[in-house]
C-alpha cells in the first residue's frame, strides 16, 4: 500500500475510533450479536429493514479501533441498500480485505481505505467481525457470529 493510502487508513480508523457513527440501538429492527474471541471484540449490530431495503443501521460494542472503525463504515454503507445490494456489499467487503496485497483496491467508497488491514492478517477478523454480524442479521441466521 502507498503512503497516501496508509495515512488515509490510519486517520480514517482513528476517527471512526474516537467518534463512531451511528453507535445506538435501534428498537424493533433487526439485532444480531458478533464475537472475536482472539483479540475480545464483541459487537451488536441493528438493521431496520423495510420492504427489503435497510432503512436504518447501527451497532453497539467493544474492541480494536479497526472492529469499531469498521462497524462505523459499515452503518453507513448499508443505508438504503436493498438487502441483495448488502449482501453482496458484504461479499465485495470480504474480497477486498482477504485479497492478496497485490491486488488492486476495489473503489467501494470509503470502505477501501480497510484495504489496509490485508498487511496485517489477524486483523482481518477485527474488519470482518460487524460484517458477518450484520450478514447473519440479513440472513435471520439465530446462532451468534464468532470469527473462530
Amino acid at each position: 500500500m502507498n503512503d497516501g493510502l496508509q495515512d488515509l487508513y490510519r486517520e480514517v480508523i482513528l476517527d471512526h475510533n474516537r467518534r463512531p457513527r451511528n453507535f445506538r440501538v435501534i428498537e424493533g429492527g433487526r439485532r444480531h450479536e458478533g464475537f472475536n474471541p482472539l483479540c475480545g471484540d464483541r459487537v451488536t449490530v441493528y438493521l431496520k429493514v423495510e420492504d427489503g431495503v435497510v432503512r436504518d443501521a447501527a451497532f453497539e460494542g467493544q474492541g480494536c479501533a479497526i472492529a469499531k472503525a469498521s462497524a462505523s463504515l459499515m452503518t453507513e454503507a448499508l443505508k438504503g441498500l436493498t438487502v441483495d445490494e448488502a449482501r453482496k456489499r458484504f461479499a465485495e467487503f470480504q474480497a477486498m480485505v482477504t485479497s492478496p496485497l497485490e491486488s488492486p483496491v476495489p473503489d467501494l467508497g470509503k470502505l477501501s481505505v480497510l484495504a489496509g488491514v490485508r498487511e496485517f492478517p489477524t486483523r482481518v477478523k477485527c474488519a470482518s467481525l460487524a460484517w458477518h454480524t450484520a450478514k447473519a442479521a440479513l440472513d435471520g441466521d439465530d446462532a451468534p457470529v464468532s470469527t473462530e
